[in-house]
């Protein structure tokens, strides 16, 4: 299939800025599968409407599909696709509609928008024509690893030879293992690898400067004390799990070392059921004590890097539970140095410093700056509710929050926000009557939020691809700065390392992957580690 982009007929004239990149890309994926890897704010989505729109000029009796992972993210490329493609308006499908109502009349000419899981469960229950489609376009494509719907999808339409195929991310991975597994699940060979980094001349000139600053603070005395009297709790119940031998003395106690002795318990379990074995009251004693260890460590992570009141809302949310609570629950709450600790931190009622810091940093550049724009991301969603109170509690007029999270929910006391309230979230935040967001990781991925003036970080986050997506909120139309907070001694400093290390790891692979892109692939030979050793298949 081949074409020009030049006033294309399907594209709403003036809708779409014209950038030499993009059109080179485009047509590159006119010509087969393309896995793109292109910087936040250098318009993969505008790259995806130009091949849409040559497909559907091309092939108008078929449709095309665009996944995105999140609801949000669906609703935003829908509108998206309104304003720029000359079709009939964009048929959207997420998990709130029943699979009855999203089989409504023929997609003939349309673009569908969806999230991955509604498309998946449509597929295997035989509902869906994946041969309807001329191209499939995934976005985030990173996923695309392990059990997530993509790789299904893509098997399903691989299998069909139905059309093309189009990924897209920001943030490919930090091994070769898991762009190969990507490449594979797309069925992209190593000529379909389109890498930009920003350092290109065509694509520098659209790179706006991103200042990173780091603040650090000193956790309150009261706060390290009452970490301390857990990690006391959490080392008396590793070493009970160590000895019944399902954590390694080796190891480091650590929040993955206890997930991989949970998968070891588990398994355990399952092989006495399998024989119509009893499960040895052992057995059932260790689930309780790594049950407890996850507790404890969640705690410790919540006093040294989020604060008091996040702590208390965590354990009040386990004293609610019912009498029949879990033995774990019981044990946790029973706990000598967690009820000292949590009385201590009730006596003293010290703030997290993070807290006063966040509150300034927003404070000074939303009342210094005219029409600034402020994101403040957290992991917790308690953290959140905080964040936004503080804010609210300035009684500053000019300052706006908003709190932006997801649809789950601890339950009764936390539905989240529908998805319709999250779109008008976004939409004033766009339009300014709400200059700043305090958001969880929904806001990470994807959403076109163009001129954020200041991405904060409340903490930092393990994954790389997690952090190029938060910082990649500000410096899209203009410079912006990222600001991380820091609590010194803590894990906080451990995780900003772990980051910024596979950060680094992934930046030296992409500059790789440019050089490997302009030549064949072979297979990975053992003990070879570059991606030039690899072949398509």
């Amino acid at each position: 299939m081949a074409g020009t982009f030049v006033e294309h007929p399907v594209i709403v004239p003036g809708s779409l800025e014209e950038r030499a990149y993009q059109r080179t890309i485009a047509h590159h994926a006119l010509r087969e599968n393309l896995l793109i890897v292109l910087p936040t704010g250098l318009g993969k989505t505008a790259i995806a409407i130009r091949v849409m729109a040559q497909y559907l000029q091309e092939d108008p009796r078929r449709a095309v599909l665009f996944m995105a992972p999140t609801r949000p993210l669906v609703e935003q490329h829908a509108r998206f696709v309104q304003e720029t493609l000359k079709v009939p308006p964009p048929v959207v499908w997420t998990g709130v509609l029943t699979p009855g109502r999203r089989q409504v009349g023929s997609l003939e000419g349309k673009v569908v928008v969806a999230t991955p899981q509604v498309i998946a469960n449509d597929l295997a229950s035989g509902s869906l024509d994946i041969t309807q489609f001329s191209l499939i376009v995934f976005d985030e494509v990173h996923r695309a690893t392990g059990n997530y719907p993509y790789v299904a999808i893509a098997d399903a339409y691989r299998n069909s030879s139905a059309g093309r195929i189009l990924g897209m991310t920001a943030s490919p991975g930090n091994s070769l293992e898991k762009i190969r597994e990507v490449m594979d699940a797309l069925s992209v060979r190593p000529s379909g690898l389109e890498v930009r980094d920003g350092a290109e001349e065509d694509v520098g000139r659209y790179i706006h400067g991103v200042q990173i600053e780091q603040v650090h603070v000193d956790a309150p005395q009261n706060l390290l004390d009452a970490a301390r009297l857990l990690r006391d709790s959490l080392d008396r119940t590793a070493r009970a799990l160590q000895d019944s031998g399902y954590l390694s003395s080796r190891e480091n106690v650590t929040r993955r070392t206890l997930l991989d002795a949970g998968a070891r318990l588990r398994s355990a379990v399952e092989g006495h059921r399998m024989r119509g074995e009893k499960i040895p009251p052992g057995i059932w004693q260790a689930v309780s004590r790594q049950s407890v260890a996850m507790k404890l460590t969640h705690a410790i992570e919540l006093i040294e890097t989020q604060g008091i009141d996040s702590l208390e809302r965590y354990i009040d949310r386990m004293t609610k539970e019912s009498k029949s609570r879990s033995p774990s629950t019981r044990m946790f709450l029973g706990d000598a140095n967690v009820q000292r600790a949590l009385e201590a931190l009730r006596q003293a009622k010290s703030e997290h410093p993070k807290i006063a810091e966040a509150v300034r940093l927003v404070k000074d550049e939303i009342l210094w700056r005219q029409g600034a724009k402020v994101i403040l991301f957290t992991h917790y969603r308690d953290t959140a509710d905080i964040m936004v109170h503080q804010l609210l509690a300035l009684h500053e007029p000019q300052i706006v929050p908003a709190r932006f999270v997801g649809q789950a929910s601890h339950g009764k006391e936390d539905a989240g926000l529908s998805q319709k309230e999250q779109v008008r979230i976004l939409e004033d935040f766009k339009e300014g009557r709400i200059n700043c967001l305090v958001a969880t990781s929904v806001a990470e991925e994807g959403l076109d939020i163009p001129a954020t003036d200041l991405v904060i970080f409340y903490e930092p986050v393990p994954s790389e691809i997690r952090t190029i997506q938060r910082r990649g909120r500000t410096g899209r139309s203009r410079a912006g700065r990222v600001v991380l907070l820091l609590t010194r001694g803590t894990q906080d400093v451990s995780t900003h390392f772990s980051a910024r290390g596979k950060e680094s790891r992934m930046k030296r692979l992409i500059e790789q992957l440019k050089e490997d892109a302009r030549g064949s692939v072979p297979r990975k030979a053992a003990g070879q580690t570059k991606l030039d050793s690899y072949a398509p298949d």
